[in-house]
């Protein structure tokens, strides 16, 4: 289960406020990839906390508002369709990471990322760690606000484009969301690079 350790390692190294940085996104077909930033206070409890995807979807809407009611400073940030056309995938992951740690209230000194690459332009220092999110509370938080805002804004554009049914696959290439764009085409909110292949 992830823990305060690394925040701790960093504050004995002199950082004062540390966040945990997580994305939710990368692969899917359709819809913007989204990026999380959490700073928590390390004396409080937070019974649950896990990598999003070890966490039923019930149980992370659950987390989602007792972090952002116990966090000293969270935010959460986008990158769009078209900026993940423009930059590719991974520029536009990094977007969306240095967006959310500009848009902390609390401004972080030092972030954990989940993950084994530095985002371009990251204004503060950092650590990466994989698999990040069993291992640090901050990113475990991080990747259940980023999952849930992206999974919240899915479900949204299931009601505009009902024929995909975003409402259950998210997104994601499944065999039903590939048959439906076979018979509808694709929308706005697709990726267009993601469906080379189709």
């Amino acid at each position: 289960m992830p823990d305060f350790e690394l925040e701790q390692q960093a504050g004995l190294n002199g950082y004062k406020f540390v966040c945990g940085v997580d994305e939710a996104g990368r692969g899917p077909l359709a819809g913007p990839v989204c990026a999380a930033a959490v700073i928590l206070d390390q004396n409080i409890q937070l019974e649950g906390v896990n990598d999003s995807k070890k966490l039923s979807e019930k149980k992370r809407e659950a987390l989602y508002d007792v972090i952002c009611e116990k966090a000293v400073a969270f935010s959460i940030a986008f990158a769009s369709v078209e900026e993940i056309e423009e930059h590719n995938i991974l520029n536009a992951t990094y977007l969306a990471m240095n967006r959310a740690i500009e848009g902390l209230k609390t401004k972080a000194d030092f972030a954990l990322i989940d993950g084994n690459r530095v985002p371009k332009d990251i204004k503060i220092d950092c650590q990466t760690v994989v698999k990040g999110d069993a291992k640090s509370l901050s990113i475990a938080a991080a990747s259940i606000l980023a999952k849930v805002t992206r999974d919240r804004l899915l479900l949204e554009y299931d009601k505009k484009y009902p024929q995909y049914n975003f409402a259950k696959h998210k997104g994601y290439g499944t065999a039903e969301h590939m048959d439906a764009i076979r018979k509808y085409g694709i929308s706005e909110v697709h990726r267009p690079s993601f469906l080379k292949k189709i």
